[in-house]
């Protein structure tokens, strides 16, 4: 697999770096990553970067995690990009609403680089 380019959207940026070492843990050692603390700014990191992968948090200040898979879907900004959402216990409603908007997947806090895994590389073989 080449370099892979993934987003990791979350306000926290411990959150972000938990992730980025999941993903890594999880086999994707040839990644560039980008970070954005809201969706507003990962939707301006769209606009001028492609990736592969799209991490988003669904609970952020700004605009959240649903607003963001509507705002690129509605705005084509990353077509066919895989979008997987992170997402707490308490927000099934919120995953049903993500899938519902674009997003191909979820991984629920808290996780382990195998469920990354298991959620994430499918995704990036079938696209």
């Amino acid at each position: 697999m080449s370099e892979i380019r993934a987003l990791i959207v979350d306000d926290s940026s411990v959150m972000r770096k938990i992730v980025e070492r999941a993903l890594r843990q999880a086999g994707l050692t040839t990644m560039l990553v980008f970070e954005a603390g809201s969706g507003t700014e990962a939707i301006e990191v769209l606009k001028t970067m492609q990736v592969d992968l799209i991490l988003s948090d669904i609970n952020m200040p700004l605009m959240d995690g649903l607003e963001f898979v509507r705002q690129i879907r509605a705005q084509n900004l990353a077509p066919g990009v895989p979008v997987v959402m992170i997402t707490t216990e308490s927000s099934e409603e919120h995953v049903k609403q993500a899938i519902e908007a674009g997003a191909r997947g979820y991984i629920r806090k808290p996780f382990t680089a195998e469920q990354v895994k298991e959620r994430v590389l499918p995704l990036l073989n079938a696209a």
